[in-house]
């Protein structure tokens, strides 16, 4: 997403990019102290920080039938979760928010997300979440699909699953919002239109992914929702929210506002 941006194939005059590698959740909680002017994070990490930023309407991951996936050491059926010990990637991701929409009776173990297979494969938790390329390597080291939480969510709703975004603080402006956002969009379209150029740079930051691997996985996650929305999009925001603050895990307050670039 950010290639074009980091190599200077785009550009907002008069600002300065610096990019910051971290993990989801660690993004999640430092937007409470809003450690960051623009970030990465979670939508059910956002539904926490709403009051301290506003979601730009490009650079946002959804799963089009497919997403976090809950995986065993042996088989599980899906029915059967209720009462297991899963290891999750953060309780503020969407993909923790997801599994407690499918299955609110689970005990969860917070770890990094790149230590749950280890974590699976020890038995040290009956199950984990995955995100990350952990959803295509599973069943190459003998785990076992439970439930894949993107196909639930759009055999239930007809709707793709939100993961990730990126928000922009309040207190900069709204014209300074947009000016962000438009410049995401060019750096995402740019991306897209130079896929070999832009995988490549990414490749630097890959875990052991080989650029087959890593090229599948980035198509599942940067595509026409990166680029916007959309109705069905903005709809699937709102859905997935709304369910949340039913079950009493999202703020009553919380109110979905998306600051366009095409406003």
């Amino acid at each position: 997403m950010f290639y074009a941006l980091a190599t200077g194939k785009v550009r907002l005059p008069g600002v300065k990019f610096t990019h910051i590698l971290s993990d989801i959740e660690s993004l999640n909680q430092a937007a409470h102290i809003e450690k960051y002017d623009i970030t990465a994070l979670s939508f059910y990490g956002y539904s926490f920080v709403a009051d301290k930023y506003v979601l730009l309407d490009c650079g946002a991951s959804f799963g089009e039938g497919y997403g976090p996936i809950v995986v065993s050491s042996h088989p599980i059926k899906k029915t059967d979760l209720a009462g297991r010990k899963i290891a999750v990637p953060g309780t503020l991701t969407t993909s923790y928010l997801a599994l407690k929409l499918f299955e609110p009776n689970v005990e969860v173990v917070t770890m990094p997300f790149d230590k749950i297979v280890d974590a699976v494969q020890a038995k040290e938790v009956e199950a984990g979440l995955l995100i990350h390329e952990g959803q295509l390597l599973f069943s190459e080291i003998g785990l076992h699909r439970v439930v894949d939480l993107g196909q639930w969510w759009q055999d239930s709703t007809g709707l793709p699953l939100p993961l990730g975004a990126n928000a922009i603080r309040r207190s900069l402006g709204p014209q300074m919002g947009l000016e962000v956002a438009r410049i995401i969009r060019e750096s995402v379209s740019y991306a897209l239109a130079h896929r070999e150029a832009a995988l490549a740079y990414a490749l630097q930051f890959a875990r052991d992914m080989d650029p087959a691997m890593a090229d599948k996985f980035i198509g599942m996650y940067v595509n026409k929702w990166t680029l916007d929305y959309g109705d069905d999009g903005r709809r699937a925001v709102k859905e997935l929210l709304a369910r949340g603050a039913q079950a009493g895990l999202v703020p009553e307050s919380f109110e979905v506002e998306f600051l366009s670039a095409a406003a």
